[in-house]
């Protein structure tokens, strides 16, 4: 028995969610603010017994909502918003019986079950009568001021007065009525439990969760009462677990001895003492005589006395031999927080396992950030071993939720228990998410795709599911002058994370169903690797289906050629079986902007190299580059044939020679691009002035697009009189 899923609504940004778990570990990722806390403080509010929901946990949708209904005329049903959790459980053969209370009519054949938790008012008429008459009874305004009388606004009302408004009820949900979408028709209604208490009974029959919060606060110093050390955390381990285990007498014989010996030292300490109090008048006749003794106890002898040491092989810190140790502050905070979370952990499964009567069938812990203060190695060490510690007793089952910012953490797993978690706009400014469930997207992608994914992804630790958006680059080149470029035309973007991804025009098209499945903003910067075009194969050459095969087998081989070329076709696998899926380059170049967004898909844009316009000894021509480099050199083709940036490689007019046309440059720029050192190029090019040259105006064109899909402030490319225009 497991929890399959929870379905969470209005709470937070988590207007309405799915979240499917694994029965062993499950990791939620995505950028920063995208949710994956919320899921755990969710839980926390409802499972905690305590009112600790507020106003602002409501979904930012509901609060016109509360506003709206409080300032109609009549409302006579008025229906406030609420925050509802759904806990869905998987249930085996031999756990029926511990789910009566949760099968929904007599026909119920062993689908899932679940129990919803909603935070409602108490009546939705009383609400809105209460805060009417609170509105009825403010303190008139006699003139304009600054402070208005409480409440002006339902809002308003609820920040002071949601507790005593709202509770949390629970139902019994019925599987049988969900549509394919997994959503309940409009006019269903869960049956309600009988009461509350009821209600929470049968879950703590079923479900036991515990938080690991990302703030593990490791420290060996005072913070008035909030830092907990290792020591301290693993004295409170030793006092919780304390009474399942017997003090051994050989022990309790040694305590003993040890309280006759120091009480016998205090008696003797402490005698003048208290001679010289007695001559004050104290006891007198009546007052007790005043003693000091020790009372030794095993759990405040650990607790308060005991702590962790780590040893020092070889290096002897006593005349018995023993070796040498220190204080457990000298080690890094990476290692005290592994055992710290182990430690953590042992502790949550103990306490679990203590329940013997009844013992909830699930355990389920929510871990944040595990990876904080841990090392790459630590990290991967953790995901990978964390669930082997635990032992479950026969039909119970511990489930694992780490949420993480750590791509060391994520890429020690396949993509089945990734759950992603998705920023999107709502829709008038207000924030929201959505779950993508990373196992159908492994269930559903072939083989060779799927292990190319994975290992690209261990090899590069890439952060692509923490990332505002992506960038596919072809290479190296590309790598080292993209920050520049942006630097240069999107200076906004450097306040967002992106995420470069190297892989080249023979590979970024993998990452297709990847990046759709996703949802994330994606731009790919490649080349237009224009070609001859080479005589198509017979079927018995190419012995494949797949049209991209046979494009490829066509193409691969063709000679490369200026893009004017005369009937030159593309070489780059993105460009003709991705985006814009076109081959001829005539048509590439003719592509509108529209046509360079991925059908069905606006937020992935392609740029290659489009004709733009070239100046050179007074003469101006359109031209158009294959790569990267002869783009920059078409468009800065003064600045790259002077004396002083020889160190480009780019410089291919001869001393004392009559300046060919820009014709010619273009056809000798092309044979010197073939056959010369790039990433020499680059690096020459990162220490040149970034004033004295300009960005290629398909990437320009592209960064711009970029930053207007994040939100940033759209500079126009125009108001920079270097760089040309699309065309």
């Amino acid at each position: 028995m497991h929890v399959q899923s929870l379905h969470i609504r209005n709470f937070r940004r988590l207007k309405h969610v799915q979240v499917d778990l694994e029965t062993g570990t499950t990791i939620f990722v995505g950028a920063n603010n995208s949710g994956k806390t919320s899921v755990s403080h969710a839980l926390q509010c409802f499972l905690s017994g305590k009112e600790t929901f507020s106003l602002y946990d409501f979904n930012a949708d509901c609060w016109p909502i509360f506003n709206h209904l409080a300032e109609q005329i009549s409302v006579e049903e008025p229906i406030f918003p609420r925050i509802s959790l759904d806990i869905w459980f998987a249930v085996d053969a031999d756990s029926l019986h511990r789910v009566k209370n949760l099968i929904p009519t007599l026909d119920w054949e062993q689908a899932p079950v679940g129990i919803r938790l909603e935070y409602v008012p108490k009546n939705d008429a009383s609400l809105l009568n209460n805060y009417r008459t609170a509105r009825a009874n403010a303190t008139p305004q006699t003139r304009e001021t600054a402070y208005k009388s409480w409440p002006q606004h339902m809002t308003a009302y609820l920040e002071k007065r949601l507790r005593t408004e709202y509770e949390v009820r629970y139902f019994v949900l019925d599987h049988t009525r969900l549509d394919d979408d997994g959503e309940y028709p409009e006019d269903y209604r869960p049956a309600p439990f009988i009461s509350t208490a009821e209600g929470q009974r049968v879950l703590a029959s079923l479900l036991r969760v515990d938080f690991m919060d990302a703030q593990r606060h490791l420290s060996d110093t005072s913070s008035h009462g909030r830092a907990e050390d290792l020591s301290k955390k693993l004295s409170s381990f030793y006092r919780r677990n304390l009474e399942k285990y017997q003090i051994h007498p050989e022990a309790l014989n040694t305590l003993a001895a040890s309280e006759a010996s120091l009480n016998e030292h205090f008696a003797a300490v402490f005698d003048s003492t208290l001679n010289n109090i007695r001559t004050l008048g104290y006891p007198g006749f009546s007052n007790p005589e005043i003693v000091v003794k020790t009372s030794l106890k095993p759990e405040t002898l650990v607790h308060e006395n005991a702590g962790v040491h780590y040893v020092l092989p070889g290096l002897p810190g006593s005349s018995d031999g023993q070796p040498a140790t220190l204080p457990d502050r000298y080690n890094g905070l990476g290692f005290k927080n592994l055992i710290y979370m182990a430690v953590e952990i042992l502790d949550f499964h103990n306490a679990w396992l203590e329940i013997e009567d009844d013992r909830p069938p699930v355990h389920l812990v929510m871990i944040e950030e595990p990876e904080a203060h841990l090392h790459a190695q630590l990290q991967q060490v953790f995901t990978r071993k964390i669930r082997g510690i635990l032992r479950d007793p026969q039909g119970c089952n511990t489930q694992l939720v780490l949420t993480t910012h750590s791509a060391h953490v994520i890429y020690e797993s396949s993509f089945r228990p990734i759950r992603y978690f998705q920023r999107r706009d709502g829709g008038a400014g207000v924030p929201d998410t959505d779950v993508k469930n990373l196992s159908l997207f492994h269930n559903g992608e072939a083989e060779s795709s799927r292990d190319f994914l994975l290992q690209y992804f261990k090899l590069t630790h890439c952060d692509l599911f923490f990332a505002d958006a992506a960038v596919f680059i072809e290479g190296n080149v590309e790598r080292l002058l993209l920050p520049l470029m942006i630097e240069k035309e999107a200076p906004e973007l450097k306040s967002c994370h992106l995420t470069l991804l190297e892989v080249g025009g023979a590979f970024a098209h993998k990452f297709q169903n990847l990046i759709q499945f996703l949802g994330l903003t994606t731009l790919i910067v490649t080349d237009l690797d224009s070609v001859l075009p080479k005589a198509q194969p017979s079927t018995d050459e190419t012995d494949d289906d797949d049209p991209e095969v046979a494009t490829r087998v066509s193409h691969s081989s063709g000679t490369p050629c200026l893009a004017g070329t005369s009937d030159a076709v593309t070489d780059n696998p993105i460009l003709i079986s991705w985006v814009p899926c076109r081959t001829s380059v005539t048509d590439l170049l003719a592509a509108t902007d529209e046509e360079k967004l991925a059908k069905s898909l606006s937020y992935v844009r392609v740029a290659y190299q489009t004709s733009a316009s070239t100046e050179w000894q007074g003469q101006s021509e359109s031209t158009t580059g294959r790569t990267l480099e002869e783009a920059f050199a078409l468009q800065n083709l003064q600045w790259t044939q002077d004396d002083k940036q020889a160190d480009l490689g780019l410089r291919v007019v001869k001393r004392r020679e009559a300046s060919p046309d820009i014709s010619e440059m273009q056809d000798r720029i092309f044979r010197r691009v073939r056959n010369f050192d790039k990433t020499r190029f680059a690096l020459n090019l990162m220490t040149a002035d970034m004033s004295a040259w300009v960005t290629p105006t398909y990437i320009a064109v592209g960064l711009r697009w970029l930053s207007s899909q994040l939100g940033a402030e759209v500079i126009e490319v125009a108001s920079n009189p270097k760089v040309g225009t699309d065309v």
